[in-house]
């Protein structure tokens, strides 16, 4: 199961650094010039979750094999993407596949570094970007309107169910709202999902800081986390100079480079749980001593589909899912003293797998 989180912002702002830092590569350049990324660089990047070394070592684990997030570095946009201006078809295209987006806002003054609208406003930016994509929205919603009513006229039932949900979306989008602040059933959910809405996707806020203020950010990062509040995004504070500095390190370094920061980790580590938490995702463990490895799955997924992450037959055949909470096999120093302890639990097709859990499956071949 995989998920993609576009990077994205105006040109200037630092995507293509704390790319570099995040994928632990020189691969996207870092120009002072707009456009520098032309085609969306991808990588992907190990969530960082020390549980999964701890259940490592107690069980023996020759491997450890990390879940995983896909970023992708978009091109820069500026004002007038959604008419075509920039690189605003290939944007609005390559952000129309990622999950989620990360939407770097620029919180630091730098006489060298140019701001394409020549001055520091990271609301002002945000504004930009999301005024670009509601208005691309928009205009998709009224020509898939117009190209349903022949099958409206038909009595088409998914043309209607298609033409309430676009119409709700409408409604937002010229009210100055993002599709995402539309309430959407449970039962509506995979069908407004296909309608692959730019601002329905969620939003982390990722306020880029000179690297003196990486620790407490600033009043432009302040002023950025009262309007992800205001919006229900999230948002993180990090310096992406840093993060690529640190990323270059042996990691017998990185800590101690950290330390001298006055940071109690690395801005990426919480850059990556925010987006993994912004994208409703929690890890459940499979542990023994080939391998220890974290699965990634949505919260509120039941034991048949978390098992069809690992491989399709395990769904299909499902039996139980033999169950020990991760705090449980710690204290119980592994399964057999989780056992004792009676800790060891059997769940069936009903259970709602917790983040954390530490799980053997069993199924029909």
């Amino acid at each position: 199961m995989g998920f993609r989180m576009g990077i994205v912002g105006l040109p200037n702002v630092g995507k293509s650094t704390l790319f570099n830092a995040l994928t632990r590569t020189a691969a996207a350049q870092a120009a002072n010039f707009p456009f520098c990324t032309i085609e969306p660089n991808v990588g992907d990047v190990a969530v960082p979750d020390p549980r999964l070394d701890k259940l490592a070592g107690i069980a023996g684990s020759k491997q450890i094999i990390p879940t995983r997030i896909t970023f992708v570095d978009i091109a820069g946009l500026v004002k007038g993407a959604s008419k075509g201006e920039g690189l605003g078809n290939q944007f609005l295209a390559n952000i129309r596949e990622v999950d989620a987006i990360a939407h770097v806002l620029r919180c630091f003054e730098d006489g060298d570094v140019t701001h394409v609208e020549g001055r520091v406003d990271p609301i002002a930016d945000a504004e930009t970007i999301e005024t670009e994509l509601m208005i691309a929205d928009l205009e998709s919603v009224e020509k898939r309107l117009a190209n349903l009513t022949r099958k409206l006229k038909g009595g088409d039932k998914e043309a209607v169910e298609q033409e309430r949900l676009l119409k709700a979306a409408q409604v937002a989008l010229e009210n100055g709202k993002p599709a995402r602040s539309v309430q959407v059933s449970d039962d509506d959910r995979k069908a407004w999902n296909m309608l692959q809405l730019l601002t329905a996707k969620p939003v982390l806020f990722v306020c880029n800081v000179a690297e003196d203020e990486a620790s407490k950010g600033n009043a432009y990062s302040d002023a950025v986390a009262k309007m992800a509040e205001a919006q229900g995004a999230g948002h993180v504070v990090i310096s992406a100079r840093i993060e690529e500095e640190i990323s270059q390190l042996p990691a017998d370094e990185q800590e101690m480079f950290l330390s001298e920061m006055g940071l109690d980790e690395a801005g990426l580590d919480r850059l990556i749980r925010a987006g993994y938490d912004l994208l409703g995702l929690q890890t459940y463990f499979t542990v023994g001593p080939k391998e220890a490895r974290a699965w990634t799955i949505r919260k509120g997924t039941l034991a048949p589909a978390a098992a069809g992450v690992i491989h399709g037959d395990f769904e299909r055949g499902f039996i139980r899912a033999e169950t020990i909470a991760y705090d449980d096999y710690v204290s119980g120093n592994g399964e057999s003293g989780a056992r004792e302890a009676g800790k060891f639990r059997v769940e069936g097709k009903t259970y709602e797998v917790k983040d954390g859990d530490v799980l053997h499956f069993l199924f029909n071949a």
